[in-house]
């Protein structure tokens, strides 16, 4: 229904485990890490938990698009079965042809290990995936455990991945499943996501579906944190029936009243309620306290509220922006060239006024003198180092402009080394005193000086002088392939594929061979598994973003600016 208010091509927070949307969160790529660390063990047991909605199904189903080719694969979805019934599901799941009358476990067992022997000789592995594992009675467990016996003598036949609620690791630690437990090679828990994360992760999936403006503002982003304790599937939930609301209301952005009306739908009652009363006695006792701690903090210190929505760049891409404590500034030591009075202060570069004195301000000064005109001027700043004029006349979305010239924007969260790895210039959103989101452009960056376009002027800076302005937030552009394909993945097909196969020749030094060149096969899988090892990046086989900046610098396209260039 909103879908066209938003300019959406997809449900953005649809609650099935579609593997599109799978946002790798730090946690989320050790717990997918976790998985194909599974698919290429040979026997035991790998164990996956984590609570109800962290995204355990959706990292399955991502798993299940990389199965190697010579890998076979049996799922079970309902652990709720006997232990013959068991045995018959993986059976099933194999194709393997069983006794349908008068047959036992043994039967069932013996037909299992002549197959598990005869893929083996044809150099083929098989791996049991079970889901939702916390169900499992113990006679079944112990069953699945004797499963991972047979073996030849120098390897198991059959590789065992659990994927369960935290009632799993409860379960395999009682003593009477020590055998199993003892059997486990790689554990790992899904915690739920962080604050900045769920930020991400909401940008991450609006961004799948085509729109890559600021949707939900920073208060709204950090009310559905606390409803939803990082939660990904509750986050879906109300940012869903929150997108609803703001169509109903005729608004172009999910704010934090909306979210509260959503909470009120969509969330159980009980819950809210549960909430209200665990509050309500250490209310009257912790008032006074409150108050007076309060007092102590408010008193000598004047803290600077941000009034509404941030006034740097409005109705660019401006969104809500956290209430930041005003910091006095701190004088650097003098020195005998101009200096920003900031602490860790570096040079500015000559800015001359009319009567030829360079700019002086501290950096807090000048985010504080900023306007609206900043958020233009660090767009053009940004494509003008991809060699892309940005006209006078063209508006926001400029996210939408870039895509004639073959680029596309990356909001992120990050810091520091998250540059480093990216090598891009970048828009950074700095938060002045009063709260408001400053656009500027980071051009070059080294160990402990970030060069700086504020507005129209450059500025080189200390890293620790601009982290007190800096939270994370960035954009940057990425190369494309022609098609504007993302997340070519094994059976994709086209010329995106071929441009793929191309640049990741160039990237390795390499002929990688092909009878057809525009299908994404599993030797060209292979080739991206092994640059992703070699640039530090989750190795999934799917090219993504992060995958596709990579390889727009070490494929050595030219165009591409660096961030790491010496300062010019």
């Amino acid at each position: 229904m909103y879908l066209k208010h938003f300019n959406l091509t997809d449900r953005p927070f649809a609650i099935t485990p579609d593997p599109r949307f799978l946002y790798l969160s730090a946690r989320h790529r050790e717990a997918l890490a976790h998985l194909l660390y599974g698919l290429g063990e040979g026997g035991g047991f790998v164990q996956l938990t984590g609570e109800v909605g962290t995204g355990k199904t959706t990292i399955c189903r991502c798993l299940l698009e990389h199965v190697p080719d010579n890998v076979d694969l049996a799922l079970v979805l309902n652990p709720k079965v006997t232990a013959y019934e068991l045995i018959a599901t993986v059976c099933d799941e194999l194709g393997i042809d069983y006794p349908s009358e008068n047959s036992s476990i043994k039967t069932l067992t013996d037909v299992l290990n002549r197959y598990l022997l005869e893929a083996y000789a044809q150099g083929r592995r098989t791996v049991l995936i079970i889901d939702e594992a916390q169900n499992l009675s113990a006679d079944v467990l112990e069953q699945v455990r004797l499963l991972t016996n047979l073996e030849t003598a120098t390897q198991k036949l059959l590789q065992i991945i659990l994927i369960g609620q935290p009632e799993l690791r409860t379960l395999l630690a009682r003593a009477d499943m020590r055998q199993l437990a003892q059997r486990v090679t790689a554990r790992y828990h899904l915690d739920p996501i962080n604050l900045e994360e769920t930020g991400a992760y909401i940008r991450h999936r609006l961004q799948i579906c085509g729109n890559s403006q600021p949707l939900f503002n920073r208060r709204a982003i950090d009310r559905i944190q606390r409803l939803s304790g990082g939660i990904p599937r509750l986050i879906n939930v109300l940012c869903d029936r929150a997108m609803l609301g703001a169509y109903v209301e005729g608004k172009s952005q999910v704010d934090d009243s909306v979210i509260r009306k959503a909470a009120r739908e969509v969330l159980a009652e009980e819950q809210a309620t549960s909430r209200k009363s665990r509050w309500l006695p250490a209310a009257g006792l912790g008032a006074g306290l409150l108050a007076l701690l309060l007092l102590a903090v408010y008193q000598p210190w004047k803290r600077h509220e941000p009034a509404g929505e941030p006034a740097a760049q409005p109705g660019e891409g401006s969104m809500a922006a956290p209430t930041v404590v005003a910091q006095p500034e701190v004088p650097a030591e003098s020195t005998e060239q101009p200096a920003l009075p900031d602490s860790g202060a570096v040079a500015a570069r000559p800015a001359p006024d009319a009567a030829g004195e360079a700019d002086t301000r501290s950096l807090g000064e000048l985010l504080l003198a900023s306007d609206s005109s900043f958020y233009r001027a660090a767009w053009t700043e940004l494509l003008a180092l991809w060699s892309v004029v940005l006209p006078q006349g063209v508006k926001p979305d400029f996210c939408d402009y870039t895509r004639q010239y073959g680029l596309l924007c990356r909001p992120g969260q990050g810091n520091w080394n998250t540059l480093r790895q990216f090598d891009r210039p970048a828009i950074l959103s700095l938060i002045d005193a009063e709260g408001r989101r400053v656009p500027v452009v980071l051009k070059h960056l080294d160990d402990s000086v970030a060069e700086l376009m504020i507005g129209t002027d450059l500025y080189r800076l200390s890293v620790e002088q601009v982290d007190r302005y800096w939270y994370g937030e960035y954009q940057l552009l990425l190369q494309a392939p022609p098609g504007g394909r993302m997340n070519l993945k094994v059976g994709d097909r086209g010329a995106d594929v071929d441009w793929l196969r191309q640049q990741l020749e160039r990237a390795l030094d390499t002929d990688i061979p092909a009878t057809d060149p525009q299908l994404f096969d599993y030797p060209l899988q292979q080739q991206v598994l092994d640059f992703q090892r070699s640039q530090g990046l989750v190795a999934d086989g799917i090219v993504g973003e992060n995958t596709l900046i990579q390889l727009n610098t070490r494929s050595g396209r030219e165009g591409v600016p660096r961030l790491s260039f010496e300062p010019s």
